[in-house]
């Protein structure tokens, strides 16, 4: 494992780190899949002692992911020790039986202490609004609200995790006032459209975590148009045999770098992301030990002539399969 800096802060992280949505399990908000179906703990204890031997020392959950489960199995497993951090983050909440976003200054300071119970710690390392968008941050009680914390030693750091398909006016406000110190984005083969903001960040001392690398998981390779997802997987409602189908379409001349560099088209889509030096990490999601392996080893830097030629593609013909993902939701 490799380790990079996150930004200007005193975090060392390991450049794969572990993306732990899954391993909430299938939680439902009403009729709404915000999971990726049914988990099961000690799986979920297997893959994230098996990411530790791998020297992956950060993960990545949130309050919302399995309504507080995620966080409550990291802080059982895994709270207190020193020598792994973890951010999770707030701002998504579920409230009679309907998902909805609350960033005001009270419940941030109550969802954070909620947070630190779960996660069995005194201090969490990074804390994120979660997709707060520039509305929230021109409000500034979220601002202020993560000020306040990281002034009472309640958090280390915070930063913002980004729009999906809409990254760039919520990292320049913060860039602008200088607030926050990292981001979360979404950069993959297909999804690049977090690409301007990567050197513009770094130079200002942002780390940056890229997550969905595979796409949740289309860029395996492993799908195809007959993949079906259980009623509490929020997967069942994207990644339909249309998106399935123009993924392995438009992505072909991609793959072909997989002869060129011997390897799995897991590892291609990963490499590819840790190929841009601004990245601090990236976060997959892992529920398995298989996954762990997958996700870890075998990781190159492409040539800069590939990522310039899958950039361009990106640009172009990727574009049309982008806005088809977003139009699906």
């Amino acid at each position: 494992m490799q380790y990079r800096q996150f930004g200007n802060t005193s975090l060392t992280v390991s450049e794969v780190g572990f993306g732990a949505w899954a391993i909430g399990g299938g939680a439902m908000i009403g009729t709404t899949a915000i999971g990726w179906g049914d988990a099961d703990d000690t799986v979920s204890a297997a893959a994230i002692h098996a990411a530790l031997d791998e020297g992956i020392n950060f993960f990545d959950t949130a309050d919302i992911y399995g309504l507080g489960h995620s966080e409550a199995l990291l802080g059982k497993l895994i709270g207190q020790r020193n020598d792994v951090l973890i951010a999770t983050k707030v701002g998504n909440v579920s409230r009679n039986d309907t998902f909805t976003v609350d960033y005001t200054y009270n419940h941030i300071l109550s969802a954070c202490e909620a947070s630190l119970r779960r996660l069995q710690r005194n201090t969490i390392d990074y804390y994120q609004l979660h997709t707060a968008r520039l509305n929230h941050l021109q409000d500034g009680e979220c601002i202020r609200a993560m000020q306040h914390l990281q002034q009472s030693g309640k958090i280390r750091y915070w930063g913002l995790s980004l729009n999906t398909f809409d990254p760039l006016p919520e990292a320049d406000f913060l860039l602008q006032q200088n607030a926050g110190i990292g981001f979360q984005l979404v950069l993959n083969l297909i999804n690049q459209r977090a690409l301007p903001l990567l050197k513009i960040a770094a130079a200002k001392g942002y780390g940056i975590i890229a997550r969905m690398p595979l796409q949740f998981g289309l860029l395996t390779g492993k799908f195809d148009q007959g993949a079906s997802f259980s009623h509490n997987d929020h997967r069942k409602n994207r990644l339909v045999p249309a998106i399935v189908q123009q993924t392995a379409e438009t992505l072909a001349p991609i793959w072909a770098f997989c002869e060129k560099y011997q390897c799995t088209k897991t590892q291609l889509a990963l490499s590819f992301v840790l190929s841009y030096p601004e990245v601090s990490t990236i976060i997959p999601g892992i529920r398995t030990e298989a996954q762990v392996q997958d996700n870890t080893r075998g990781l190159f830097k492409l040539d800069a002539t590939d990522i310039q030629q899958i950039e361009q593609l990106g640009i172009k013909e990727i574009a049309a399969l982008m806005e088809m993902i977003r139009l699906q939701g």
